[in-house]
């Protein structure tokens, strides 16, 4: 074997191992030489040079940029995560026809959607979603993406919150939890101006916690200003806007009426 690829693929076992016992500093070390190293295979992207190990060393490249994205979630860095994507997404499209396809491709596919989900880059979102193929799209990963997508575009945060017990993918948890925490901002945003109030039963199950330990945390962490006595939530600290002046509706209307006559006139 090529004493070059011998090498990186030591490197890659024990990167491999320290990711496995979540010793981010030296998976992050250990990723940092392997990139390094990989700048002598003239078989990567964008070169893709035919040398004679070519499909191994294509192989062993992807391995590595997989893992490095699957790192990036569990340190939840997400601009590593962005930069790690982009240097895996090429053996995904540009090297499909040269080796195997990866088992964990279409896993990595749905976390890349979730998380443009999550930071609600709706417009990329849907540009990778065009990019799939038919058989892309129909892997529950893929799915899980767009029917959280579609459930969070119609307002049914239930279903968007209650999609964290059926991650079809153990690093998905990572984004369902920041999706969570947004979609509840969201809902306690509304309530306060919806409501003077609301009893500490309502207020969980609108907000979809399990239970009153879980409500409390969440009010003190994010809204210190709401105040829970005799078995309520109070909302009125947050309302600390001033009344909106009333709308002059008599001026409208003959604004109107003139405009109407005007164009009757035109006519």
């Amino acid at each position: 074997m090529d004493p070059k690829i011998t090498e990186v693929s030591h490197t890659f076992e024990r990167f491999k191992a320290s990711l496995l016992r979540n010793d981010f500093e030296t998976s992050t070390s250990l990723l940092s030489q392997l990139k390094v190293l990989l700048t002598e295979f003239r078989s990567l992207p964008p070169l893709f040079e035919a040398t004679p190990n070519a499909v191994h060393e294509l192989t062993l490249a992807r391995d590595i940029y997989e893992h490095a994205v699957v790192l990036s979630v569990k340190m939840e860095d997400q601009e590593a995560f962005e930069r790690d994507f982009c240097q895996l997404k090429p053996y995904y499209t540009d090297a499909r026809d040269r080796i195997p396809q990866s088992p964990q491709e279409y896993p990595i596919l749905g976390l890349n959607l979730l998380r443009l989900l999550v930071q609600n880059r709706i417009a990329e979102f849907h540009t990778e979603l065009e990019l799939l193929s038919s058989a892309a799209l129909e892997s529950p990963c893929i799915k899980h993406a767009v029917e959280l997508e579609q459930s969070f575009m119609e307002g049914a945060y239930n279903r968007v919150l209650s999609a964290r017990q059926s991650v079809p993918h153990e690093t998905y948890v990572h984004f369902m939890d920041l999706l969570a925490k947004t979609v509840r901002d969201e809902i306690a945003g509304c309530s306060e101006k919806a409501y003077d109030f609301l009893s500490l039963s309502d207020a969980k199950q609108m907000l979809m916690f399990s239970s009153d330990k879980d409500l409390q945390e969440y009010i003190n962490e994010e809204h210190p200003e709401w105040e829970i006595k005799n078995g309520c939530v109070y909302f009125q600290k947050a309302k600390d806007y001033e009344p909106s002046k009333e709308i002059p509706s008599l001026l409208l209307i003959n604004q109107t009426l003139s405009y109407a006559r005007e164009l009757e006139r035109i006519v």
